[in-house]
């Protein structure tokens, strides 16, 4: 089993605080960071019950990441989950790819979603209705240009086109990046298996739906060709979770945990990382 952390800027964006919960979270021996994402947000933005305040700060993920990676070594960046349709996937192609270049190959963790919020959507432009679609695209498109050599390579579909294009630099010592599908949705984990490297289901789920779920994304890996094997899946845990808990969720399938600490204290922050660390001998 694999342990990652998420960090919340919901205290708002300070470098000092950032840096050093990465590098705590790096010491204890977690594998990697999670930042989550939204463009924007607007009074009345509500996920199920839950209301966002208008000015909950959300930092660019990527950004921070790069930020992130110039004051470590060794923990690999990821994102839970960036926001793939709001994104343009020529330039995204490049960003990621320059980002793992940068760091020296740890922009691995990516997970994309679709987004929930028909606001959001609409300020960037996105029909919210075929968001889905335009998701399955910037996967293509994305590994399509970082596959690409000096010849150049041709898209054509319903959102994105483009004809004999490189996009240079490619990411550090590979292909491609690997790309998990995030989500709450039978829709989600059928994308997971079609196109992604892995499944990072979220929300309030049954302990049936998450197994159906997981089943889903293994089926239409196998439908679309592809080593159901082959894909990892993470969920979220909780940092005062218990070794009987963890290895319920590896009788699961489960490959990756990230916990969040519940303290916005840097210091207990601090303290929560360490006493999981301990508690399953990360470090």
């Amino acid at each position: 089993m694999r342990f990652a952390i998420s960090y919340s800027t919901a205290a708002g964006l300070d470098p000092d605080r950032l840096v050093a919960f990465a590098r705590q979270a790096e010491e204890c021996g977690f594998e990697g960071m999670y930042l989550p994402e939204h463009v924007v947000l607007y009074p009345g933005a509500a996920l199920g019950g839950f209301e966002f305040p208008p000015a909950l700060p959300y930092p660019d993920p990527l950004d921070c990441l790069a930020f992130v990676a110039a004051a470590t070594r060794r923990l690999l960046l990821g994102t839970a989950v960036l926001l793939l349709p709001y994104h343009h996937p020529v330039v995204l192609a490049k960003r990621l790819a320059t980002i793992d270049v940068l760091s020296g190959g740890r922009m691995r963790l990516l997970t994309v979603g679709l987004g929930t919020l028909p606001g959001e959507a609409e300020a960037m432009g996105v029909d919210f209705g075929s968001r889905g679609r335009r998701a399955d695209e910037a996967i293509e498109v994305l590994r399509l240009l970082w596959a690409g050599d000096e010849t150049g390579v041709s898209f054509a579909g319903e959102f994105f086109g483009f004809d004999r294009l490189t996009s240079y630099p490619k990411p550090h010592e590979a292909a491609g990046l690997p790309v998990h599908v995030g989500g709450s949705s039978r829709a989600a984990a059928r994308r997971a298996g079609r196109l992604g490297d892995g499944y990072f289901p979220g929300g309030s789920l049954t302990a049936e739906e998450r197994a159906a779920q997981w089943e889903l994304a293994r089926k239409a890996a196998v439908e679309a060709g592809r080593d159901p094997g082959a894909l990892e899946y993470t969920r979220w845990g909780s940092i005062d979770m218990s070794a009987e808990r963890v290895a319920a969720f590896a009788a699961q399938g489960v490959t990756r945990i990230v916990v969040s600490p519940f303290s916005a204290d840097p210091a207990e922050q601090q303290a929560e990382m360490s006493a999981f660390a301990r508690r399953f001998g990360l470090s």
